[in-house]
């Protein structure tokens, strides 16, 4: 396979990522450094990233957790802060989020050491949908419905129709649902400020087909060999109008 996947099926980093290091000279195959990202490897080649060998796990590892607020989606964090690693057991595994949610969002996060699967999640042209439950502040009228279900302008880009309905309703405030495909720097929560609904909480409920119901924040479980091939086949087809899985 080409340099760049391998690198990332040892859970080195995903594909984009990969071809950095491989254009850095942090890579070498034989014990020369490659600057080309299509070069092909084998098992059989002595491949060290940063002189230290990597090799694929012979099994490949796919995690949902229930991410509580107040850990970053990151591997480490510079600024000591509890990480989403703090809450699993790798076993020794490189493991590392797939997208991110923002340290004040809770909910559905996958993990993963399989660099090609973190990258079809990851891919703008996947387009996989991400559903939210959000608790705002005040009622939001039709034409701020509208404007989320059409798209919000966000620096200066529009983006895409949401899916949204209104799930309880409060003394001061509502939840709502939201189905988005995109992953903007914290969109769901710039769109409702943009609408005047500021949301005092957010969780994401669902992920392609998956659904957080029944695992407890902080906890994380396996995915079966049927979710992740059902996760890979949501990243390549969009999903169709109509409908709204919570």
């Amino acid at each position: 396979m080409r340099l760049q996947k391998y690198l990332a099926h040892a859970g080195v980093a995903s594909r984009r990522a990969a071809e950095r290091l491989i254009a850095e000279g942090r890579v070498a195959v034989g014990g020369e450094i490659v600057r080309d990202p299509a070069r092909d490897v084998s098992e059989a080649d002595d491949v060290r990233f940063d002189g230290k060998a990597v090799r694929p796990p012979a099994e490949t590892v796919h995690l949902m957790l229930h991410k509580p607020e107040g850990y970053v989606t990151t591997v480490r964090d510079p600024e000591g802060r509890p990480t989403v690693l703090d809450l699993v057991d790798a076993g020794g595994r490189r493991l590392y989020p797939v997208g991110r949610l923002d340290w004040d969002t809770s909910g559905l996060l996958l993990l993963t050491d399989d660099g090609d699967f973190a990258h079809r999640m990851t891919h703008p042209s996947s387009e996989v949908d991400k559903t939210y439950e959000a608790r705002v502040l005040g009622f939001p009228d039709e034409a701020a419905l509208r404007a989320l279900r059409s798209g919000i302008p966000l620096d200066g880009r529009q983006t895409a129709p949401a899916d949204v309905r209104i799930l309880a309703r409060g003394a001061d405030g509502c939840v709502l649902g939201i189905r988005i495909h995109e992953g903007r720097n914290r969109q769901v929560r710039r769109m409702l400020e943009a609408v005047g609904c500021p949301a005092a909480s957010l969780r994401r409920t669902g992920y392609g087909p998956l659904r957080l119901e029944g695992l407890p924040p902080g906890r994380s479980r396996l995915l079966t060999p049927d979710e992740v091939d059902a996760l890979l086949a949501a990243a390549r087809l969009r999903s169709q109008p109509g409908g709204f899985p919570l």
